[in-house]
């Protein structure tokens, strides 16, 4: 039994939406976000970075004590509002290629402590504790936490309904990406979202475990209502794009490209293949770029163990090379390993091996949504950066009031 409730979302005005919505704060280089902060004074780049005129800046709770008073001064300026009623509401994102569509909601704490919203990945406790901090302080978050439930024909005609009305934001970003958003507040269309979610016995995180995990902290020591859920974008599974994240490695632990290969050949059946970039396709298959040459790696049936995350890719990967060849026991921290995700083309990363960044590229399949699923629901927990899911939201389309 899922539980959502509407909420009163605070949001920009719609003649600014465009200007104060944000890619991720990570995703930007430094160029891009000093060109985004000195030219568009509406950006929520500007709420979160309160200081980037200055040379030395505050971090930690000061830091957020000042994002705290520029969202205030957003809102005293009129740029920000908060809706008079509640209301879920339905966004729509589309791309090229796919089209996202979801309904943001408040979800309950008491649904991530009690099992029924499911993760798949490790939090770690610092960050936990940061950001938890920093709702508590800021007293908002922009970023929902992306869920996934089983298809549901009661919510998708919903969806349908609302979608041809008239969108109270629509606009499309530079990276031709359309984004519209609908209001659902009426009584009937609130109640029947509320009871089909309270229908579906799980529902799963796809994007978003640290948050979740310090909405959960920050309930503990809150007393407010609001600090009792935490904004989430919801989306039928079906619709989730899953995409793999590849591995670059610097160094090859001292050994020579000769005896990497041997002792690979020891746990793989391993063919050179002539190809500019070469896509693993084949079960339990991995691909690497080494020395100007691709490879298919496909792990020997002896090699593979019968529990499920130690028959997924990275898992495989981790158990075979990575750790007990190239000695890297803890990828989330060591520098010898990077991650790209499998939007970065291959060519893109052949090239970083070309040019002696990295020494080897290992490529991996994407991770299936059944795999994903099965995982959380034996609370078991994936490699790390094992996936990389999609669709990514703007931050700041609809922001959640902690009061």
């Amino acid at each position: 039994m899922a539980i959502v409730r509407p909420f009163k979302a605070i949001r920009p005005t719609r003649d600014k939406v465009h200007l104060f919505a944000s890619r991720s704060y990570l995703s930007y280089t430094d160029e891009t976000l000093k060109e985004k902060l000195e030219h568009n004074p509406f950006t929520f780049l500007h709420i979160i970075n309160p200081e980037y005129k200055k040379k030395n800046k505050k971090s930690g709770i000061e830091k957020f004590k000042l994002v705290k008073k520029k969202f205030d001064e957003f809102k005293q300026n009129k740029i920000l509002k908060r809706d008079s009623r509640n209301a879920f509401y339905l966004y729509r994102q589309t791309r090229e290629t796919h089209v996202f569509e979801g309904i943001i909601a408040a979800c309950s704490v008491t649904d991530y402590l009690n099992g029924t919203i499911k993760v798949h990945e490790h939090t770690l406790t610092k960050r936990e504790k940061l950001f938890k901090d920093y709702l508590d302080i800021t007293g908002f978050n922009a970023d929902p936490v992306l869920l996934s439930y089983k298809d549901n024909t009661t919510i998708s005609e919903v969806i349908n309904v609302i979608s041809k009305t008239r969108a109270e934001f629509d606009f499309t970003t530079t990276n031709k990406v359309q984004h519209e958003l609908w209001l659902i507040d009426t009584e009937q269309d609130i109640h029947t979202i509320t009871d089909a979610f309270n229908k579906l016995d799980n529902i799963y995180i796809a994007d978003g475990h640290h948050r979740c995990a310090s909405s959960a902290l920050l309930s503990k020591e809150k007393s407010s209502d609001n600090s009792n859920y935490f904004m989430s974008y919801l989306i039928g599974e079906s619709q989730l794009k899953i995409i793999n994240f590849n591995r670059l490695v610097k160094s090859l632990n001292g050994l020579t490209v000769a005896e990497l290969l041997k002792k690979i050949a020891s746990s793989f059946i391993l063919k050179e293949v002539t190809a500019h970039t070469y896509t693993p396709t084949e079960l339990n298959e991995i691909s690497m770029y080494l020395a100007g040459k691709w490879y298919s790696l496909i792990v020997k049936d002896c090699i593979i163990k019968t529990d499920l995350v130690s028959q997924l890719d990275p898992a495989i990967l981790s158990a075979t090379i990575l750790a007990p060849i190239l000695n890297i026991t803890d990828e989330k921290t060591d520098k010898n390993i990077s991650f790209e995700a499998g939007t970065t083309p291959l060519a893109v990363l052949k090239e970083k091996v070309d040019n002696g960044e990295f020494t080897v590229a290992f490529i991996l399949k994407p991770i299936p949504i059944d795999a994903i699923k099965e995982v959380a629901d034996n609370n078991m927990i994936m490699p790390p950066k094992s996936t990389y899911i999609e669709p990514k939201l703007r931050s700041g389309i609809t922001i959640y009031p902690i009061d």
